[in-house]
């Protein structure tokens, strides 16, 4: 009789202490750990990245669209469809990160610009893909107009651009960030055996967009 007692007043005093304990843990809203989530800063290219670029790089698809529409309106299809895909949108391929060393290059502009044609297509020239610590480089040898900066992985396919363009006799171009007007931003990808292409959207109204095509000096000797 005296055990059956000692049990009967037991179980309240255990159940006390469970309700106390219960009653200090809060219960965890979900939206708040999304909401941290979402706060977390961004990291590697996308830290430094401007908010004008981001949306010039986002709006690519849409300057690729409207810039070959020009040049096709203008009679430029056949200079178009013979390049391949170089000028193709979708003809990104696998594996996009180039091997250091020299490149020869060439840029096709897209796109109308004042009294200029919507396709330009320039002579060859020298370019360099560098390797400093744990990113690429990419620099415009000769030309009055320079651009150099780092390469960027972003994904499998495809790597981001960001530098700045030297202008005349300069050693090399300000760093990104520095001259907003001077920056310049892009996607380089692979589009063929040993060809690669750095696009460079300058406008989306009008439309305009650089495409330098990259082959290695050795491929082309």
């Amino acid at each position: 009789m005296a055990i059956s007692l000692r049990r009967a007043r037991l179980v309240p005093a255990v159940a006390l202490i469970l309700l106390q304990a219960c009653a200090s843990v809060r219960p965890v809203d979900p939206s708040a750990l999304v909401a941290e989530q979402a706060e977390a800063p961004p990291s590697g290219w996308r830290a430094i990245l401007l908010e004008e670029d981001a949306r010039r790089l986002d709006a690519l698809p849409e300057t690729w669209a409207g810039a070959l529409s020009d040049a096709r309106d203008a009679g430029f299809s056949r200079r178009i469809e013979a390049e391949g895909a170089l000028l193709d949108p979708q003809g990104s391929l696998p594996r996009a990160m180039p091997s250091p060393g020299y490149y020869r290059c060439r840029i096709v502009r897209l796109g109308s610009a004042g009294r200029a044609p919507p396709y330009r297509s320039s002579g060859s020239f020298f370019c360099y893909v560098g390797a400093e610590e744990e990113l690429l480089s990419f620099t415009k040898r000769t030309g009055s107009l320079r651009p150099g900066g780092y390469l960027w992985e972003d994904g499998p396919d495809r790597m981001v651009f960001l530098g700045a363009v030297a202008v005349a006799d300069e050693a090399m171009p300000p760093a990104y960030g520095e001259d907003p007007g001077r920056d310049a931003v892009g996607i380089l990808d692979r589009v063929g055996p040993f060809r690669y292409r750095l696009t460079l959207p300058r406008s989306l109204d009008p439309p305009l967009l650089d495409v330098i095509e990259l082959i290695p000096a050795l491929a082309v000797q």
